[in-house]
This record gives structure tokens, sequence and C-alpha cells, in this order.
């Protein structure tokens, strides 16, 4: 638990400080983005806001976790060196298309082939390298717990259980990137998620007596750890958003550890105490993430039919159409918070408690948000 802790909290700090420089060097060399004519009227400023926040991300989790492991003189496992890695090369691709975007006002940046390619290569790798170090770094297969759970046969080959690696990586990244619409909305969905895994896999490890500073708990700490230090100046109104390279990080970090959690889990713990599904784990990526991916497959279809390119920009997200009904950004914005935690938290609780108790929960964090919806709705038609 020390170890969590201190990678967490070094995580936050140099988040919440970091970010205070970072848009300070940014919007001294003008580094912003320049938001198109339909775009937040806030936002409207000479340069811009100063985008490219996925910098602080990058930074911040690479020294959480190395302070982590100094201050607790635990050496570095191959898996977190694989993490790091991939962390900074997928975040350079994201960097990249940021710069291009602000540096002469390109608002197209990289292609989007270019970053799936990108994405795709690197997830590749990092779904290969986990079969590799599966024994001695618990980044174990998904199929080796398939086969692993009662009264099922299904085996996931290697190339499958990469393929699985990848559409997981790039679903989270893109997903994430789309969702990013509103100050504070990405980084505030994803910390919940980050929130949701850290307790499914810190209660696991507590109750199958593994090692509570795993990877998934490791990885979710710094998650939640960057994004409360980066909310506050993410928050509406924005003072720096997180670019593609803060999606893109976000989307690696959540699809890692939901891919090594998968491998750590006893499916008959699940099952013995509440009756639950074996293969909650194999959801719990899925469930958590609902909103960003629900959103992602919608754009896609929604732009694919109407003949357009999938990475054509509209304003059909979730958010807009939520905005429509008189909501303001905030309030958009805790709406789509509670119900990224109307997926997120029961499916965690599911897993430890009767299933009935995991219902009543969605249910009252989604009558809570319809009431927000509704009290919104009643002042446009006041103000009318």
């Amino acid at each position: 638990m020390r170890q969590i802790l201190i990678a967490g909290a070094f995580a936050l700090a140099f988040a919440l400080f970091g970010t205070k420089v970072l848009i300070r060097i940014l919007a001294a060399r003008g580094y912003g983005q320049i938001i198109r004519d339909d775009g937040p009227s806030t936002h409207k400023t000479k340069h811009g806001t100063p985008t490219m926040g996925g910098i602080i991300f990058i930074l911040a989790a690479i020294f959480g976790y190395l302070m982590a492991h100094l201050v607790s003189g635990t050496p570095m496992t191959a898996s977190a060196l694989l993490v790091i890695g991939l962390v900074v090369g997928l975040g350079f691709v994201g960097f990249l298309d940021d710069w291009l975007k602000v540096s002469r006002q390109n608002s197209r940046g990289l292609k989007g082939r270019y970053k799936l390619l990108a994405q795709a290569a690197l997830a590749g790798v990092f779904g290969y390298a986990g079969l590799q170090f599966a024994d001695q770094n618990q980044l174990t297969p998904i199929s080796q717990y398939l086969s692993t759970v009662k009264e099922t046969t299904i085996y996931l080959g290697t190339g499958l259980v990469i393929a699985f690696v990848i559409l997981m990586v790039m679903s989270a990244s893109n997903g994430v990137n789309l969702t990013d619409g509103l100050d504070g909305l990405a980084t505030g969905i994803v910390m919940i998620c980050a929130a949701s895994f850290f307790a499914f896999s810190y209660l696991l490890a507590v109750i199958n007596g593994l090692n509570r500073a795993g990877a998934p708990s490791l990885i979710t700490a710094v998650v939640i750890g960057l994004c409360l230090g980066f909310l506050p100046h993410n928050f509406h109104p924005a003072q720096i958003f997180m670019g593609d390279s803060g999606a893109m990080f976000l989307g690696l970090m959540i699809s890692a550890s939901a891919i090594t959690l998968t491998g750590q889990v006893d499916a008959s713990v699940i099952t013995e105490e509440n009756g639950g599904s074996a293969l909650l784990p194999l959801l719990l990526p899925f469930t958590i993430l609902a909103i960003p991916l629900l959103d992602f497959a919608m754009a896609i279809l929604r732009r694919v039919r109407a003949g357009r390119s999938p990475f054509t920009a509209d304003r059909e997200h979730l958010h807009h159409r939520i905005m429509r009904h008189g909501l303001t950004q905030q309030r958009t914005t805790v709406v789509l918070y509670l119900w990224t935690a109307m997926f997120a938290f029961p499916t965690v609780i599911a897993a430890f408690v009767p299933f009935w108790i995991a219902i009543i929960a969605g249910v009252s964090i989604f009558l809570l948000s319809l009431k927000i919806i509704q009290s919104a709705t009643r002042d446009v038609v006041r103000n009318e």
C-alpha cells in the first residue's frame, strides 16, 4: 500500500504544480489551440487555450513510478519498464499531432490513419511483450485466464490475444479522445474509470493474498493522481487542454491496467461469495469504459453511414446532445461523470456483494443524473 500511495501522491503533486509551469511556457510561446467558429466562446483568445497537457501526464506518470520504486527500494520490473516505454512512444505520437496543430495553426495535425497505425503498432508490442513477460511479471495473457475459468473451454491463441490488446488500446485511446469535447470531461471520466479499476484490483489482491502494489494497482493509482492534479486546471473554464498526447496516454494506461488485471484474477473468488459471473473481469473494461466506448462507436457508425470519413469532426457527441437540453458545460460534465459511475461502480460492486445491491447503486446514480437534467430543463423553460 505504501508504494501505491507514493506513486499516486507524487503523480498528483507533479501534475498539480507542473501544469501551472507548462501553461506559462506554452502561453509565452503562443502554443495555444485556436477553437473553430462553433467551438466554446470561452477559448476564443488571441492565441487560443494552451494544449499539449499530455506532456504533464507522461512526465507525472514516469516521475510517480520512479519515485515509488526509489522510496520503497523495490526494483523496476520488466512490465513496469514496458509500460513506461509504451507511454513515451504513444505520448510522442500524440505530442507530434498536438504540435502540428498549434505550431502553424494546422487544425488537422497528423492524419487519422497514421495515428491509428502508430496506436496499433505500439499496442501490438504491448500485447506480444505481455505474453513473453507473463510468468515473472504478471502480464498474464487473457487466454490463460479464460482457460482456468470453471466450465469454460474457451482458449485464445497468441494472435487473438494480441488482436484483443490492440483493439482495447485503440478503442480506449480514441474513445477518450472523442470524449474530450468539454472542459474537464475526459479527465474526470478517466479518473472515475481508474478509481473503479483500482478498487477492483486492490480488493481482489487483498482477497487473493497477492501483492497489493501489483501492476494494476500502481498504474491506476498514478492515473488517479495525475488526473486529480490536472483537473483543477482543466475544468471549466479550462486553462489548458490535454490534447491528443493526453488522450492517447490515458487510453493506454487504462488499457494496460485492464489487461494486466485480467491475468491476476482467480475466477472462483468472484463466484463463491456472491454468485457473480466468472467472466466479469473480461467484461469489466467494457463496462467501466462504457461512455467513451459508446461515444466512439456511435461516432464511427454515424459518420460512415453519412458517407463521411470516420475522422471528420461533428457536433453529435453525447455531450453535444445533452447540452441541447439546456445544460451548461459544468452540468453536462457532471451528468457524464455520473453516467460513467453508473456503469463502473455497479460492475465493481457486483464482484464482491450480491448483484441486487449493485443494481440499486446503478439505478440511484442514474436517477441523480436525471434530476440534474430535469432541473436544467426547468431553468430553461423558466427563463423563456
